[in-house]
């Protein structure tokens, strides 16, 4: 019998990126692990336009950070090829450490280490303090710094600050674990694919929509979020971004909480069709299980009024005032 092709997931590269991370989570909750194939590609871009041509399966790009918010090239990127869907999540922890070859240096003996500029501004307290006379020098990631570093004595430095995965992967000894400034920062990142049908609700889901105003007339940014408010559906991120039409033209990314076969969700997104000049939507899919552990497994309840129960007893009872019609 012949066995069906192993499905292709894209990630940011190279190779021990976190981005890695969180396809490794997700292929592992799909008990994919062991049969898919992962892809590293240079950029949002090149991954959610490999998606559109069937190069790849599916991509999983970076939405959303803890401490910087959301991700403008994926935010960006989305919008731009138009029909992808959004059909899982994953949260990752930022943590970096510090690692070199084994057996090469200590923290008293380093004196330059190698990593991206974000990495490093998290981890320059740390660096300061632990390893005062290391000078930084930057690279174009966090896990090309470790996969240089292990493949050459060539390069300008004697350590890498980066992903634990990247250490691992590479055959690095860790001499520091954990050393961000902000040791609670996380990343979400979502699973991307061609459209098909949409992951059943769980009672644990979010949605991801971008909606164009239909004009830039006072009010109408109010008029578009009372559609979600009155509806009791709230947002867990809203963002505005260029349209590219011109200054002060923006349309918004948004992540609101519930499934668009809830009907408060779908009666909002009605809503908000009615009123914007565009709605794009992107997908409603069920929340990273570290985000519910975080919330204790618990979450407020639906108002009652917006309960889909409620809309139900609604279209009822205009069921019998039309007579059915």
């Amino acid at each position: 019998m012949t066995q069906p092709a192993a499905r292709r997931y894209a990630y940011l590269g190279p190779a021990a990126t976190f981005t890695e991370a969180a396809l490794i989570d997700l292929l592992t909750e799909r008990g994919q692990l062991d049969t898919a194939e992962r892809i590293p590609m240079r950029s949002a871009d090149a991954m959610l336009q490999a998606v559109r041509s069937g190069e790849v399966d599916a991509a999983v790009v970076p939405i959303e950070n803890s401490v910087e918010g959301g991700v403008p090239a994926t935010l960006d990127a989305l919008t731009r090829y138009g029909r992808l869907q959004i059909v899982a999540e994953a949260v990752v922890p930022v943590r970096f450490v510090l690692a070199a070859r084994p057996g090469t240096v200590t923290l008293e003996t380093l004196r330059s280490y190698g990593t991206h500029p974000h990495a490093e501004a998290q981890a320059r307290l740390w660096m300061q303090e632990h390893a005062p006379l290391a000078e930084y020098q930057p690279t174009s990631s966090t896990a090309a710094a470790a996969r240089d570093l292990a493949a050459s004595a060539d390069v300008p430095y004697q350590a890498a600050i980066g992903p634990m995965l990247a250490a691992q992967t590479y055959g690095l000894e860790v001499l520091a674990d954990d050393i961000g400034e902000n040791t609670d920062a996380q990343t979400r990142f979502i699973c991307v694919q061609r459209p098909g049908s949409i992951p059943e609700p769980t009672g644990w889901d979010r949605s991801t929509f971008v909606v164009g105003l239909a004009s830039d007339r006072a009010g109408a940014l109010l008029e578009m979020l009372e559609q979600l408010s009155a509806r009791g559906v709230n947002m867990s991120r809203i963002e505005s971004r260029p349209t590219g039409g011109g200054l002060g033209l923006y349309q918004f990314s948004i992540d609101a909480l519930g499934h668009v076969r809830e009907a408060r969700v779908a009666e909002a997104l009605r809503g908000i069709h009615r009123v914007a000049a565009h709605v794009q939507f992107l997908g409603s899919y069920p929340m990273a299980s570290a985000t519910r552990t975080e919330l204790n497994g618990t979450k407020k309840a639906v108002d009652p009024r917006v309960a889909d129960d409620a809309f139900d007893r609604a279209q009822e009872w205009l069921d019998e005032v039309t007579g059915g019609a």
